[in-house]
């Protein structure tokens, strides 16, 4: 429990730092539309939920793995890029219709954002596992 609770939290945060990079971007739009929404409030919810899950994720498969630091920013950085390839490059584009593996300029700058993202996550789960371990 002590992986997942890690892995939500850096999720949480992970989600933020990436959150205020889309913002900034204007691509927070595309979250809401999964759900139907052009609200911004709704896409920062679905964000931070997803976020939420994945960091969840991260803890449950992957925490083990993670002793500290230096670790968890490695296999985050690695996740982050397996978040990119599941999600805007086929999930995505596949609830909204869109051509599935189109890897273009936005695409690289979302790569940069998930592994930004898993570089957040890792962090934080590594922090806070090597805390609650020592």
């Amino acid at each position: 429990m002590q992986r997942v609770t890690a892995g939500v939290g850096g999720g949480l945060a992970g989600g933020v730092v990436f959150g205020l990079m889309m913002q900034a971007m204007g691509m927070m739009g595309m979250i809401g539309q999964l759900v139907g929404s052009t609200s911004t409030a709704v896409a920062w919810v679905v964000h931070l939920a997803i976020s939420a899950i994945f960091g969840a994720a991260f803890g449950a498969v992957l925490g083990g793995l993670v002793k500290g630091l230096g670790s968890g920013v490695l296999i985050g950085a690695g996740y982050g890029v397996v978040l990119w390839v599941v999600g805007p490059l086929l999930l995505m584009p596949a609830f909204l219709g869109m051509p599935l593996f189109v890897v273009n300029e936005t695409a690289l700058t979302s790569l940069l954002g998930h592994v930004i993202f898993g570089v957040v996550l890792g962090a934080v789960a590594g922090v806070l596992l090597r805390r609650r371990t020592a």
